[in-house]
């Protein structure tokens, strides 16, 4: 039975989500459609423009992205922290600029006075849209809705583009991250769309790649992301681990991957596998993801803590967590 969102996303364990979204049938997200020879490539930037605006708006970072042909992936960050430094005309400035709002609020923003049960009323709203502008589900609504409708209106159609609701796993420490973002990261380098990092169009590690060879920052981009962790940096502020590394970790990956086997690992092995305690030949089998995991990634310990908070006795990938992270410190 489908779980209710509000327990599949709980923020007191863990801030870090990958979230995933898939066309119904054969509808066709980007790229070039074989059967009807209808290219959509351009759509891609419709989900970059997309995700930009929602990141300006709310209090969620994207840590990494892939933008598929008939899927997307995000890997989401809750910036809980940054709402509390919103004033209540700022909570519905944001709002407003995807949905009109009550009219008392547009009075408000408009300078009207209110007398005294106006303005608890909007005050009341004021929490109510902080609320939801750090909730994963409205982001990712925002979202969705936004593209269906543009690929509907393009394509002269009705009904439901996506399959369902959009699919989520909770990253419960950096491990998972770590390993969930280079998936993400790959997904064109093993369907043979790439051959490196570099061309892996509309993906996070060709931005980084490209803007670090440009001299740009992550927050200089056309999409912002939440940046990889650089010398003196808060890490409060940034992916907990080094860019350096993570560079290292996803092009050796790749290779490994694009040679259709494990083969030997090479002398340069990224040091942040030593450093997580992840280990090798577990990592290269959970590169690929597949069913290993469903609705939460972590260590042993942390897997734990997570099923019991939830209730449940078991979540599915277990086992894999207890293999790959097996000389990981609890």
């Amino acid at each position: 039975m489908t779980s209710p969102r509000r327990n599949l996303i709980d923020t007191t364990s863990t801030r870090y989500y990958h979230c995933v979204a898939r066309c119904v049938r054969r509808a066709w997200l980007c790229g070039q459609d074989h059967l009807s020879g209808n290219n959509y490539e351009h759509r891609r930037q419709w989900v970059i423009d997309r995700l930009q605006l929602l990141v300006n708006i709310f209090a969620i970072e994207v840590c990494a992205y892939a933008i598929m042909s008939n899927h997307y992936h995000v890997v989401l960050h809750i910036n809980a922290t940054v709402t509390k430094q919103w004033c209540d005309r700022e909570v519905l400035k944001r709002w407003t600029q995807l949905f009109n709002g009550p009219m008392l609020v547009q009075r408000y923003l408009a300078g009207e006075i209110l007398d005294d049960a106006e303005q608890g009323r909007v005050d009341d709203y004021a929490q109510l849209y902080r609320e939801r502008l750090q909730d994963i589900s409205w982001f990712m609504r925002c979202l969705n809705e936004h593209l269906a409708r543009e690929a509907n209106q393009e394509d002269g159609c009705k009904g439901r583009f996506w399959e369902g609701r959009f699919k989520s796993q909770a990253l419960l420490d950096e491990a998972a991250i770590l390993t969930c973002m280079a998936y993400v990261d790959l997904n064109p380098i093993r369907v043979k769309m790439a051959d490196t990092p570099e061309a892996s169009d509309y993906t996070s590690i060709q931005q980084r790649i490209t803007h670090l060879n440009n001299n740009l920052t992550d927050k200089q981009t056309d999409l912002q992301l939440k940046p990889l962790q650089c010398p003196g940096q808060n890490p409060d502020e940034s992916i907990p681990f080094s860019r350096q590394y993570y560079f290292e970790l996803v092009d050796w990956s790749g290779r490994i991957l694009k040679a259709g086997k494990r083969g030997a690992i090479p002398a340069d092995t990224p040091p942040i596998l030593t450093r997580l305690g992840i280990d090798e030949e577990e990592w290269l089998k959970t590169i690929g993801w597949n069913n290993r995991f469903k609705r939460a990634v972590g260590k042993l310990a942390a897997m734990k803590a997570f099923a019991e908070k939830q209730r449940q006795q078991w979540f599915q990938g277990v086992l894999a967590c207890r293999r790959l992270y097996s000389s990981a410190p609890l």
